[in-house]
């Protein structure tokens, strides 16, 4: 079996454990110790599933803009849970990116692909839009309280029209994908799968709500 990982309670605090529940959990990188296997996260398997452009974008410019989420997705430390409420650390494999700013990038690019708007950007760079859509990640964690366990993710989504300086919808998205099995390549796999099911929920929303609010006449100012 590869060394297991170190659950605790509370993020950081930890105790070395060879078995959760009724499957053993491991790094899933190889026997023993050895260097850490960086995972890059993506949207599903290939990372970003074939997208069907739109005829013509909606809006011409639109901004992400990240905000501060959960702790855990704000290092490259990747997060488990046995119970709720308390993670822990895979210990020897993390992200290549702090998740807090790997799925705005991914977002970015299915929209892109999707063509929703001319240009897509995130929030710093040198592009004037009159749309920005918020993205909080308050979730994204191996959940292992049943082995081999599940991949979750939740966002919270808000959409505001610049022009008006008006919040003009807000939504949250959740999905989870079961793993193959109690490792972190596993969760890995899991998780990114469960991104793409979430950007399947978020675009089809965005594109609803930004047809209906660029359609809506202005107030005045």
């Amino acid at each position: 079996m590869a060394a297991p990982i170190l659950p605790g309670r509370g993020v950081g605090a930890l105790a070395t454990v060879s078995t959760l529940g009724a499957g053993c959990v491991s790094i899933g990188a190889g026997e023993g110790g050895g260097p850490t296997v960086q995972f890059a996260l993506r949207d599903g398997e290939g990372d970003g599933a074939a997208v069907a452009p739109r005829a013509a974008p909606i809006v011409d410019a639109l901004l992400i803009q990240p905000l501060p989420g959960d702790a855990l997705v704000d290092t490259v430390a990747i997060a488990f849970s046995r119970r709720p409420h308390e993670y822990a650390y895979y210990q020897l494999s993390t992200w290549t990116d702090r998740p807090l700013r790997t799925l705005p990038r991914l977002l970015q690019r299915r929209l892109d692909a999707r063509r929703v708007a001319d240009a897509v950007g995130i929030a710093g760079d040198p592009l004037r839009a009159d749309w920005l859509l918020t993205l909080a990640v308050d979730t994204l964690v191996h959940d292992v309280a049943t082995p081999p366990g599940v991949g979750r993710i939740a966002l919270d989504a808000q959409l505001f029209d610049r022009r008006q300086r008006a919040r003009v919808a807000q939504r949250r998205f959740a999905a989870s994908v079961p793993a193959e099995r109690a490792d972190a390549a596993s969760a890995v796999a899991a998780m990114s799968a469960a991104v793409a099911q979430a950007f399947d929920a978020l675009v089809p929303w965005l594109e609803d709500e930004l047809l209906r609010a660029a359609a809506a006449p202005r107030q005045p100012a």
